[in-house]
């Protein structure tokens, strides 16, 4: 019959869906079953996020705290939304942030840690790169540690190791410091670079005792990288998976969005999902977001693509 569409054993499209290789993360005591793509929700404890952390501050006007009921409401919308993990920061690493001294980053981070461990069962995740706040946030109930510096400071593999059940890590590429990483950037190659950096960051890792299936790589988008850059390595997302390490993405409203886009922070939601899309076809695990609802919505829709 004309116009009739024949069926075909090979997919025509999504060509990534049936490459996806499947993990389980230890993560502390606890195991995270990413057969399929999980959601992350960010609770940024500081002031000068560039979208959300300044809406949780309490009302004394002294110093920066977050408002506990606001921080365990906010938690509870990603939790019903969706999010199998929460991932508490408490230093801003948007180009040009001010860096936070330890006490303080401690003082935003581990009561919040605490709080979000005793009301819900879900997986913590601690973003930073001070071995103290790991230690502290690890102590506290955190079950994975998210650093932008892939473990690079003095001290952070070690305290990622120890215990009968250490926390689960995820290793980020950047290229230079968050305060100046967006001001001058090179690569030759960028996708090989990213990949190249992780591959040395696991090593170190399985050599300081941090076993493989406490691993996540990230290949750090907008960190220390053009908007080319950042649509390079999505379109080769990909390539990754010879690393054989579950991979987490975080592009929610980054500048890769409003550079293609046009559109401010709070407007970037559509761009946001439409990025994630293209992450998740091409392999992605975790996605870190803002916008948990809406990103849920998008994996549960590639899911039934995939299973269909």
């Amino acid at each position: 019959m004309a116009g009739r569409l024949e069926s075909t054993s090979a997919p025509l499209l999504l060509p990534h869906l049936s490459l996806r290789k499947t993990y389980t993360l230890q993560a502390g005591e606890r195991q995270l079953d990413l057969s399929s793509p999980v959601c992350m929700g960010i609770l940024n404890i500081t002031p000068d996020s560039f979208s959300d952390g300044a809406e949780l501050a309490s009302a004394d006007g002294t110093s920066f705290r977050s408002d506990p009921e606001k921080v365990r409401q906010r938690a509870q919308v990603m939790v019903a939304a969706g999010a199998q993990i929460l991932d508490v920061g408490g230093e801003s690493t948007r180009p040009g942030a001010a860096a936070v001294a330890l006490d303080e980053e401690l003082a935003r981070t581990i009561p919040v840690i605490e709080l979000l461990r005793a009301e819900f069962d879900i997986l913590l995740s601690i973003d930073t790169s001070s071995p103290e706040v790991m230690r502290a946030a690890i102590a506290a109930g955190a079950d994975l540690v998210n650093d932008i510096r892939a473990l690079s400071n003095e001290g952070a593999l070690a305290v990622a190791a120890e215990g009968i059940n250490p926390p689960a890590v995820c290793l980020m590429h950047m290229q230079g410091q968050p305060r100046t990483m967006q001001q001058t950037y090179s690569y030759d190659d960028v996708v090989g670079e990213v990949v190249a950096f992780l591959r040395r960051r696991v090593a170190d890792c399985e050599a300081a005792g941090i076993e493989r299936n406490r691993i996540m790589i990230d290949p750090g988008f907008g960190f220390g990288k053009s908007a080319a850059h950042n649509y390079a390595l999505l379109k080769h997302l990909p390539g990754l998976q010879q690393l054989d390490l579950p991979i987490l993405v975080g592009i929610s409203r980054k500048s890769m969005i409003g550079a293609v886009t046009g559109r401010p922070v709070d407007q970037r939601l559509a761009g946001s999902i439409a990025a994630t899309a293209l992450a998740l076809q091409a392999g992605a695990h975790v996605v870190r977001t803002h916008d948990v609802e809406a990103t849920v919505d998008a994996i549960r829709i590639y899911q039934a693509c995939a299973e269909a």
